[in-house]
């Protein structure tokens, strides 16, 4: 298993656009990519042993109808995207829908399937700072250890010239991770588990949103489109502006609530619980553990961040992950300063640079 793992394949950049329509988008984004998403649908145990069981049942129907409603309603081109990324690939179109509506289906699957915790496949760790002598976003991007080999970077060029770049997991849209766009607006995401009590079901899918990001002209764009969505379950947003060096952390919940942080001087961690909007959440010990390693860790520089991302002292909760369930797949570091987006694959304090993108 560990050497499997170890070698995967350099990531790779898939350049696609202007496109006629967003449904050839997405098919060229299915049939470039197809080995890697029929390999991960296969690989993923949530998919295979809860998701598509439970799509089965008369139960599931009416949920799965209304994600898909509402999200085609709100969304149509993303839509487009996702049908014709599953059908580029040649793999079945509801595969698709359910990987993309993880999160959205697995709060409300039977209990009696599910585990103490059903989904631990995406715990990420963010550390940024706004100071007058640096402006960084770093991010680790976790997943659950049958992602590693299975994600890739897709730069599309949109019909009015734009482009934005995309940190993808095989088969969903574009970015459920992190991305940036030539308006000078990136994004890293964090999940965040919100109680039972406080998910609508049926709601707008964290993955449309996201993608709906990637296309936002300005911070207040990029806010204005968060809070549009009629979310199903929760999300934490860091949105950065290279153009007017500022980074907001956005904290979501369903029902329309959003809290805004703007992060300053002091160095901002950022796990997986919320930290800010007031809700019933899920305690996660994995979360708080690294909230609270990353507190007593020097955050001075640069090197400080990317040796805090690559923290392993805690056997247990390790910040930097490498199995058996949780990985790492990579860290992200932005600098608004430079106006870059550097992604580094191992662990960050050895710094083994895969790309940098001039942002």
């Amino acid at each position: 298993m560990g050497s499997s793992i170890m070698e995967a394949k350099k990531l790779e950049v898939f350049e696609v656009g202007p496109c006629n329509d967003a449904y050839q988008m997405g098919f060229l984004i299915g049939q470039r990519f197809s080995n890697e998403i029929r390999s991960r649908l296969s690989r993923d145990l949530i998919l295979q042993n809860q998701l598509l069981p439970f799509a089965q049942t008369l139960e599931s129907q009416q949920l799965i109808k209304s994600l898909i409603d509402n999200n085609r309603k709100k969304f149509p081109g993303y839509w487009d995207e996702l049908i014709g990324t599953a059908e580029g690939s040649g793999v079945p179109v509801l595969d698709v829908i359910l990987i993309n509506f993880r999160k959205e289906i697995l709060p409300f699957l039977p209990k009696t399937q599910t585990n103490t915790k059903v989904d631990a496949s995406d715990d990420c760790s963010d550390v940024l700072v706004v100071s007058d002598t640096m402006a960084i976003a770093a991010h680790n991007e976790d997943a659950n250890v049958a992602l590693v080999g299975h994600t890739y970077l897709i730069r599309a060029t949109l019909s009015d010239g734009s482009s934005f770049v995309g940190y993808t997991y095989a088969g969903e849209l574009p970015s459920c991770a992190f991305g940036f766009n030539t308006h000078g607006l990136a994004f890293t995401l964090n999940s965040v588990p919100p109680s039972e009590s406080e998910i609508m079901a049926g709601g707008i899918g964290r993955n449309f949103t996201s993608r709906d990001l990637l296309e936002a002209t300005s911070i207040d764009d990029a806010l204005s489109r968060i809070q549009s969505s009629e979310i199903s379950v929760g999300h934490s947003y860091n949105l950065i502006d290279t153009r007017w060096r500022k980074i907001l952390n956005v904290e979501t919940a369903s029902r329309n609530r959003v809290s805004v942080c703007e992060v300053g001087g002091s160095p901002f961690f950022h796990a997986n619980m919320y930290l800010h909007l007031q809700i019933e959440q899920v305690q996660d010990d994995n979360s708080t553990s690294r909230q609270e390693r990353a507190t007593v860790l020097p955050k001075e520089t640069k090197d400080d961040f990317l040796s805090l991302l690559g923290d392993m002292e805690d056997n247990r909760y390790p910040i930097y992950m490498t199995g058996p369930t949780l990985y790492t797949l990579c860290t992200a570091l932005i600098d608004l300063d430079d106006q870059t987006l550097t992604i580094i694959e191992g662990n960050p304090k050895n710094g083994k640079v895969s790309y940098v993108f001039s942002m």
